[in-house]
This record gives C-alpha cells, structure tokens and sequence, in this order.
C-alpha cells in the first residue's frame, strides 16, 4: 500500500495538490480506494474531477488490485484530524481543536517545531504544548 500511496502523491502534486491520505475500505459491501486531497484555499468538484481522472489513468496502466472497487477523491475536509508532521506543518495559521489528556482549546496554530506546538487564544494568549501530550488535534470551524 505504501508503494501505490508514493504512486499516488506523485500524481496528486505534480496536479498542484498536497496529498492527504489514501484509505482502502470495504463500505456497504462494496471496495473503495479513498483519496483526500487538500491545496493552499479549499478543494473544489473541479478539484477532485481533475485528480480522480489523472489517478484513474495511473489505476488503468498499473491496477494494485485484483478485486473490483471504487475510486473516491474527496476533500480532507474542513475539520480534518492532523496525523502527521507534514499536517500539521500545513495547518500553521488554522485554527485547530486540541485535546491532551488533562485539557481541551481550541486557538491558532501559530508554530510547529520540535515537536512543541505553540497555540494562540482570542485574548492573543499563547500557550505551547508538546505533541506526545496531545490526544486528538484537529483543524477547527469557530464561528
């Protein structure tokens, strides 16, 4: 899987687009090869048409595998759980949703690095916490 992801990323960024993840799911009976994508604004139909056609193409020289299924290109997603590094690298000036295990805020992700994040509140307050504390860290809608 990890070959067909490294596959997959080269396409999604030579299109402009930052890979998210690829998942492989059995859903309702049916197989499918999920892809998230995201760019520098927000992912559009276009968006995905475009990176599902060009997938697709690779898919047809090269098929992984045997069993038929789905191809999906969607979106990460406007709340999107940041797994990685590279996630959260690129949700710098969101505003995220941050769970440790002794508390929960939400703020801006002003920085990432060696592994402290630093948060900035409303009240332009600061606080830096370390990623091995942090249970679920997510981008954040705050109206």
């Amino acid at each position: 899987m990890e070959e067909l992801k490294d596959k997959i990323r080269q396409v999604v960024n030579d299109l402009g687009y930052y890979l998210y993840d690829v998942e492989y799911v059995l859903e309702d009976g049916e197989n499918i090869l999920r892809i998230m994508i995201e760019n520098d604004t927000h992912i559009t139909l276009d968006d995905c048409v475009l990176v599902s056609e060009n997938i697709g193409l690779m898919l047809d020289e090269d098929d992984p595998f045997e069993e038929s299924y789905n191809l999906e290109v969607t979106s990460a997603g406007a709340e999107r759980t940041l797994h990685t590094s590279e996630q959260i690298n690129r949700a710098i000036g969101e505003m995220v949703y941050v769970e440790t295990f002794e508390q929960t805020f939400t703020g801006q992700l002003m920085k990432y690095k060696d592994g402290q994040l630093t948060i900035r509140f409303n009240d332009n307050k600061q606080t830096t916490v370390a990623e091995m504390d942090i249970h679920l860290i997510r981008t954040a809608i705050v109206l």
